[in-house]
């Protein structure tokens, strides 16, 4: 116990400070260490969150992805049923027209009469029929004001009695499909 006595109050106080810094460094490395820990399973709970919300996305992007594709195939078979559909209704529509013919084929054979020419004539109306059911009307033209969108200008004539850009003459008729799609466009000769 003399040797307690002999030391000196000074370096009792610097070595008591010294312990308890070495205590608290011992301390705040302890809490590092618990904090580091935290973080870790903090992380690796993070890490099996952001693992479940891939997982799903990957299966929600499949699912989509298996849609669409079902999706395009039930449409390109609707597009094949639709043109299916539409060449059996035109086609439909002329079966008649492709009676009469034969008919007036048939009726010139037998006999030299007017039946030919009845029997063209009802050919020709019931293909105007058929194709004003269909929505297809023919385009007019003698007499109208020249338009490029609908006529096809192949002549030109210099006549004093029409005005210029005036259709003279038809060549062949034009028709259109619903006031919209020009489905052959008329040869015209055009007054200039």
């Amino acid at each position: 116990m003399a040797k307690n006595s002999d030391v000196d109050p000074k370096k009792k106080i610097i070595v008591d400070e010294e312990i308890d810094e070495i205590a608290e460094s011992t301390e705040s490395a302890d809490c590092d260490d618990l904090d580091k820990q935290s973080e870790d399973i903090d992380l690796n709970e993070v890490i099996k969150k952001k693992d479940t919300e891939l997982k799903e996305l990957v299966e929600r992007m499949q699912r989509l992805t298996a849609e669409f594709d079902n999706f395009r195939k039930r449409t390109q078979k609707e597009k094949e049923r639709i043109y299916i559909d539409a060449v059996a209704d035109v086609v439909g529509k002329f079966l008649p027209v492709v009676d009469n013919l034969e008919r007036a084929i048939t009726a010139a054979e037998q006999e030299e009469s007017n039946g030919l020419q009845e029997g063209v004539n009802l050919i020709f109306k019931q293909i105007v029929d058929a194709l004003d059911k269909l929505g297809v009307k023919p385009i007019e033209a003698v007499g109208s004001c020249f338009d490029p969108e609908i006529h096809n200008a192949v002549m030109h004539v210099e006549d004093e009695t029409l005005d210029c850009n005036i259709i003279a003459e038809e060549f062949q008729k034009g028709y259109i499909y619903k006031d919209e799609v020009v489905i052959r466009h008329s040869m015209v000769k055009v007054a200039n």
